[in-house]
């Protein structure tokens, strides 16, 4: 998918990019597989804020996706490319044998009129679900389960892929996008190829209003305001953090903080640490 640049006419849009939207072919939602998507702008039950910047932004509706692929050994066939607000990814609309619908998330290469499937005899092609046991070493995969049957988990990102290095025993040895080694079960399902929308990541938005349109209310620097409401604030002009290091608004390291648990149960499930 490419990229649309815009000709200078103001000093937002000569910083603006938006995506071309070719893999998209088809404009209108299915309704049955719409749910209600409610807003918090970020508080909680008693209407105080716990997540700042939030509020505002488009209305959605939530597609309903098939992490799961709960449809065994029955062919599908891919009715359009959708475009998803919920997700950097785009869906295909697929329909069984059966008639019944689902969406998916739509891995790079998919087009109309393909069929896709999930069984432990499929091909191995953009699109199938397998058994991570039945798929192939060095073979680039996405929608990967943490749990046998509880649904895909792990790299669901737009253009992202993992890729299986290697299987031994009940374990498989499987490279994630952030470079980290992981051990996943061989009964865990995982979708072949990597997903679409490459170019999500190169799109710049170029002002501030179209992150206003993604639900994100402004962020005020902590540099810029006063001691009593941020540990950065305070000074003459321009001034320095005044710590060994940038902190949050509650005084916690904001940098190189690790704040996963030592003792976490599934450390042992980590072979190598992302770089």
């Amino acid at each position: 998918m490419g990229i649309k640049h815009f000709k200078p006419t103001t000093p937002s849009r000569r910083n603006m990019t938006v995506l071309t939207y070719e893999e998209i072919t088809k404009k209108t939602p299915e309704r049955s597989l719409l749910a209600k998507k409610s807003k918090t702008a970020g508080r909680n039950s008693y209407g105080r804020i716990t997540v700042r910047h939030h509020g505002g932004g488009n209305r959605q509706k939530y597609r309903i996706i098939d992490f799961k692929r709960r449809k065994e050994d029955m062919f599908a066939t891919v009715i359009g490319i959708e475009y998803d607000p919920n997700r950097s990814a785009n869906i295909a609309l697929i329909q069984y044998e059966d008639g019944e619908k689902a969406y998916i998330v739509a891995p790079y290469g998919l087009k109309d009129g393909d069929k896709v499937i999930s069984s432990n005899t499929a091909d191995i092609k953009p699109g199938n679900c397998l058994k991570i046991t039945n798929i192939p070493v060095g073979t680039l995969i996405h929608n990967i389960e943490l749990h046998p049957g509880a649904g895909a988990q792990l790299v669901r990102a737009a253009g992202n892929s993992a890729q299986l290095m290697a299987k031994e025993g009940k374990y498989a040895h499987v490279r994630l996008p952030s470079g980290e080694m992981r051990l996943v079960s061989v009964e865990c399902r995982a979708t072949i190829g990597e997903i679409g929308n490459k170019d999500h990541e190169n799109v710049k938005l170029g002002k501030a209003g179209r992150k206003r349109h993604m639900g994100w209310r402004p962020e005020v620097r902590g540099s810029a305001m006063n001691p009593n409401d941020h540990p950065h604030g305070g000074g003459e002009g321009k001034s320095p953090v005044g710590r060994p290091g940038p902190v949050t608004p509650w005084g916690k390291p904001a940098l190189g903080y690790k704040t996963r648990k030592k003792n976490k149960q599934t450390n042992k499930f980590i072979v190598k640490r992302r770089k």
